[in-house]
C-alpha cells in the first residue's frame, strides 16, 4: 500500500522538470532586472542576482507612470474580483439550487457567451463607452468585467454538488429567507471555490492588456499598458522591461500567498468530490 502511494521515480523527475521550467522565466527576469544591459551580452550570461535591482526599479518609475499604473490595476483588478466572486456565487446559487421557469435556458445562454471571442465585441463596446463618456476612465475597464460567464458556470457546477439541498431545507424550516440562506449558508460553503475563482479573476484582470490599451490614455494606464511603454523605442532596453515585469508580478505572488490555503483546499475538495 505504501509503495503504491510513493509513486514512480519518473513521476518525481517529471514534476521537478515541470517546476524548473515553470519557475526559470521568473528567476531569469529577476536576474536580468538586477543587472545592466552590458551584463546580458556576457558569455556565459549571469546566473546570480546583481546589485542594480533597486536602481532599475527607480528607472522604471521615472520612465513611465508606473506608480499610477499599479494603483489603477489594483483598483481595477480588486473591484472586478470582488464583484465577480459575489455575483457569480449569487447566480450560481440560483442556477444550482433554486427552481424557476427558464433556468436551464438561461444557463445555456450564459455558457454560449463563453464561445464568443472577446475581440468581436470591442468596437460596439468602445462605441458604448464613447456614448457614456467613459473613455479614458477606470469605469470603462471595470464595468464591462463586473460579471463573467465563466464565474457563473464555475460556481453553478461547484454549488450543485458541494451544497446539500437538505441544508437549505433545514434553513427554511428555521425561518431563513433566501437572502439569509445565501449569506449564512451558501457563502461559507462556496468559500473554497470562490477563492479559486478570485485568484483566476484577479490574474485575468491584472494581466488584461488589449481592452485597457484601446480605451485608456497613455497618461492614465494600467500596469500592462505601462509595461508596453517600457518596451517601446527603437532600441529595446531589456533590463528596464524585465524590471517592470518583476515588479508587476509581485502582487500576483502576494495574492497566491494570501489565498493559497483556500485555493489548494478548493482544488482538493473538487478533486475528491469529482
Amino acid at each position: 500500500m505504501l509503495r503504491a502511494l510513493r509513486g514512480h521515480p519518473l513521476t518525481y523527475l517529471t514534476l521537478v522538470a515541470v517546476a524548473f521550467f515553470s519557475a526559470f522565466p521568473v528567476y531569469w527576469s529577476v536576474i536580468v532586472a538586477s543587472h545592466d544591459n552590458a551584463a546580458l551580452a556576457e558569455v556565459p550570461p549571469p546566473l546570480l542576482p546583481g546589485g542594480n535591482f533597486f536602481a532599475n526599479v527607480q528607472r522604471v518609475f521615472d520612465t513611465a507612470p508606473f506608480a499610477l499604473a499599479l494603483l489603477n490595476s489594483f483598483v481595477v483588478a480588486g473591484t472586478i474580483t470582488v464583484s465577480v466572486m459575489f455575483f457569480s456565487t449569487l447566480a450560481g446559487f440560483a442556477f444550482a439550487k433554486l427552481r424557476f421557469r427558464g433556468r436551464n435556458v438561461l444557463l445555456l445562454m450564459t455558457v454560449v457567451t463563453m464561445m464568443v471571442p472577446t475581440q468581436l465585441g470591442i468596437i460596439p463596446l468602445y462605441m458604448l463607452m464613447i456614448k457614456l463618456e467613459w473613455t479614458g476612465t477606470m469605469y470603462a475597464v471595470i464595468v464591462p468585467a463586473l460579471v463573467n460567464a465563466f464565474g457563473v458556470f464555475f460556481m453553478t457546477q461547484y454549488l450543485s454538488r458541494a451544497l446539500p439541498t437538505e441544508l437549505l431545507e433545514a434553513g427554511r424550516i428555521d425561518g431563513c429567507s433566501t437572502a439569509r440562506l445565501f449569506w449564512h449558508v451558501v457563502l461559507p460553503a462556496a468559500r473554497p471555490a470562490a477563492a479559486v475563482l478570485g485568484m483566476l479573476t484577479f490574474m485575468t484582470a491584472w494581466n488584461d492588456y488589449f481592452w485597457p490599451l484601446v480605451v485608456l490614455t497613455p497618461d492614465n494606464p494600467t500596469v500592462q499598458v505601462a509595461l508596453s511603454q517600457l518596451a517601446s523605442g527603437y532600441v529595446r532596453d531589456f533590463t528596464l522591461g524585465l524590471t517592470g515585469t518583476a515588479v508587476a508580478t509581485l502582487p500576483l505572488v502576494l495574492i497566491f500567498v494570501l489565498l493559497g490555503k483556500q485555493i489548494i483546499g478548493g482544488i482538493m475538495q473538487g478533486a475528491v468530490k469529482g
